[in-house]
Formats: structure tokens, sequence, C-alpha cells
């Protein structure tokens, strides 16, 4: 049986410094009990609230790592924040840049890659039959969509990607990166399905400009992920870090804008 993963997680202490692959062991775990072959890493955009395992996942399986061709984009955006001189731009630290529509194959099984740009230009989702693996474009119909308001994000985009995916069957089932209890319910969730997401509650009843408005208030009072700039700098490296200097430690930078008070 061959199988893929998606969106893996590197657990990575911000205040110490130290990474592990705890999480990533365990997938490796399951899919062995189950008899699955990775073949596949796949990314849904590059993340900016967890560091990717993927490069330990190649390293262990030899899968392929893939992700949205439109991540040349974000390490561009990105390259000159940080001024990471060892970014490519052109998206070669991946195995794989899927193009909106593209098929392959995991095993014997087909997969359709559906460009959903907004909360990040390169944002795909995966679609294999009636289930689709949405990314962070849509979260559970009770707690709304993802923000809009990372540096080449667009909350129109997001809007018309969400539609796209609410254009499919209404079966269809989605799986969803991120959940955060909505106020209400006490429990995680993760898979919704179309039918369900019509009643989203940031998108039911709201037009594509009245979304962006809304959505532009929304995002100005959330505060950064507290991986934001750890995971930036992984990420677009399809999860890897930054060569070791001399000493053998390899370092991310942290962009300082000093900001003077009143003389």
């Amino acid at each position: 049986m061959r199988g893929a993963i998606l969106d893996p997680v590197l657990d990575f202490d911000l205040r110490s410094g130290d990474a592990s692959t705890v999480s990533a062991d365990r997938i490796l775990a399951a899919a062995k009990a189950e008899g699955v072959t990775i073949e596949w890493v796949l990314e849904t955009h590059a993340h900016a609230d967890h560091l990717s395992s993927a490069p330990y996942l190649k390293r262990k399986t030899g899968a392929r790592i893939g992700i949205g061709e439109h991540i040349k984009e974000v390490q561009r955006i990105f390259r000159a924040v940080f001024n990471l001189t060892d970014v490519s731009g052109d998206g070669s630290e991946f195995d794989r840049l899927f193009t909106d529509g593209e098929r392959f194959r995991i095993g014997d099984t087909e997969v359709d890659v559906m460009y959903v740009p907004g909360h990040t230009p390169a944002d795909v989702a995966y679609r294999i039959g009636d289930t689709v693996f949405v990314g962070d474009t849509l979260f559970m119909p009770d707690y709304g969509t993802a923000r809009a308001d990372f540096l080449g994000g667009d909350a129109r985009m997001l809007y018309a990607s969400a539609h796209r995916l609410l254009a499919l069957p209404d079966q269809t089932r989605l799986f969803l990166c991120h959940d955060y209890k909505a106020p209400g319910r006490d429990y995680y969730a993760w898979e919704t399905t179309v039918a369900e997401e019509k009643r989203n509650v940031h998108l039911l009843g709201r037009s594509a400009d009245e979304f962006a408005a809304w959505r532009k208030i929304r995002d100005a009072e959330l505060g950064a992920p507290l991986l934001l700039l750890p995971s930036i700098q992984t990420n677009i490296r399809a999860g890897r870090f930054p060569e070791p200097e001399s000493n053998g430690v390899r370092y991310l930078k942290l962009p300082v804008t000093l900001v003077e008070g009143d003389r």
C-alpha cells in the first residue's frame, strides 16, 4: 500500500531552540503498522505556525516533497524580509511544484491539485475522490476561515478559494489543518463536508467585498503566531534549517525594527 503524509510537524521549543521528531516518528510508526509505504510528503503551503518535518521524513522514507508552484512567490517575499541569500526563489528546494489542475498518483490513487490562494499566495488543496485536504483555507464551519494578513495574503482571493471548494458536491469530505474549538464547542474537530461549510460563519451572507472588509478588521485583532519567524524561514526551504556555521550550530534570524521613543 502506498501513502502520503500531509503538512507534517517538527516538534520545536522556541525557548530552548530544541527540535525533535517525536510527532514525525509517530506517523512513521503508524504507517509501518498499517503496511503503508510513504511516497510523498505534501505541503498545502508554507505554514507560519509550525515547522515542517518534511526533510526528516524524506530521509527516512525516500518520499518526495511537493507543494504548489506559487511557493516561488512566497520565497521571494520572505527572502527579502530575512535577507536569506541561500533561498532560491525558484522553488528548487522542493522535489515537485504542483500547478492548478495537475494530477498525480499516490500508488494507484489519483490526486487532483486545486490552487486555493488567499491565506498565502501559494495554498493548494489535494483532492482524492470525494475527499479534499484543504490546508488552512477553511476551518470548521462554526469557526470560520483563515487569516489573510500575512505578506502576500489577500482576503478577496481567500473568499474566491473558499467558494471554489464550496462548489464541490455537498457530500465531499473536507479535512482541515487546524481547529481552535469555536465558542460553545468543547472538543476538537478536523473533518467536515461541503454541505456543512456552506453555513460557515465567516462566509454565510457575505459578499466578497463584505468579507474582505470584515476580514481586515478581524485580522488586525490577531497576534502573530508564536512560531511565525522560525517557521517561515525553515518552511520556505522545504523544512530545512540553514547550514551550520563554523561552530556547528544552525541559526535562525530575528529581524529587529528599532522604534525610537520621544526625546
